[in-house]
């Protein structure tokens, strides 16, 4: 039997197709991180659009991560219209979504973003923004949203039981992925676990503080601090744990 690790190098190279991204695990962003995600949205052609939907405190969420956009010059840093979008909010999002090069989701509460982007057009137009080719970032809750299987942050952690987990449905711009985010720093080990037993053909990522994962084409590289994969799928009945850090790359599940 091929073991998984290969199987998934095998299958990388011709997986992926939809625009790269770069998730952060929260706390201070990589330097390296975010000069990628410009460089890969198009570098002085860059059409940066921040959304601080997660945030309470929206604007200046838009504030910090301006400031480390607007020194890397792309051609432009834009705000997301503030949610909750009315009529003439959503249509100026489309448009700014459909100009933008590169798409950043700021930190705060991940339910809140897939709160506005629970009108279905609006979360088609996302999605289809990424698997047009655009660059796509987040960095805390913006982590988060990058799963199909989203981690919203309640429950019971105390033990590894999946029932006490509460997900919904997120972006699902990394297929075969739970990410996690603020990992060894807020000790978060038992929710993905309990995840990853659950839903064992999916890959347990757990992103630390400062630490940011930047995917191209299947694969991940690691940045800035570690990051911890939990696989269920290489051993039935196990989990297959992994520490991977600064620059280390490894693979993720082909579609």
């Amino acid at each position: 039997m091929v073991p998984r690790a290969l199987w998934l190098l095998l299958c990388a190279g011709w997986a992926w197709g939809d625009g790269p991204l770069v998730v952060v695990g929260g706390g201070e962003r990589p330097r390296v991180a975010m000069q990628r995600f410009v460089e890969w949205a198009g570098g002085p052609r860059a059409r940066i659009l921040v959304v601080p939907w997660a945030s309470a405190e929206p604007v200046a969420s838009y504030g910090g991560l301006s400031e480390d956009l607007e020194p890397l010059r792309p051609a432009a840093v834009e705000m997301a219209p503030l949610a909750p979008l009315d009529g003439e909010g959503r249509a100026r999002f489309l448009t700014l979504l459909g100009q933008a090069t590169g798409v950043f989701f700021g930190g705060g509460d991940q339910s809140r973003i897939m709160d506005v982007l629970a009108d279905p057009g609006l979360l088609a137009a996302v999605r289809a923004r990424h698997r047009a080719g655009a660059a796509f970032g987040g960095t805390s809750a913006g982590a988060a949203v990058t799963s199909r299987i989203m981690i919203t942050g309640e429950g019971d952690f105390t033990t590894i039981d999946a029932a006490r987990v509460v997900t919904r449905e997120g972006l699902g711009l990394v297929p075969g992925v739970i990410v996690d985010q603020h990992f060894l720093k807020r000790s978060r080990q038992n929710r993905l676990f309990a995840l990853v037993l659950a839903f064992p053909r999916e890959l347990g990522v757990g992103i630390d503080e400062d630490a940011a994962i930047l995917v191209r084409e299947g694969m991940a590289d690691v940045v800035g601090g570690p990051v911890m994969l939990v696989d269920g799928a290489e051993r039935p009945g196990a989990l297959v744990v992994r520490l991977v850090r600064p620059g280390g790359r490894f693979a993720l599940p082909a579609r």
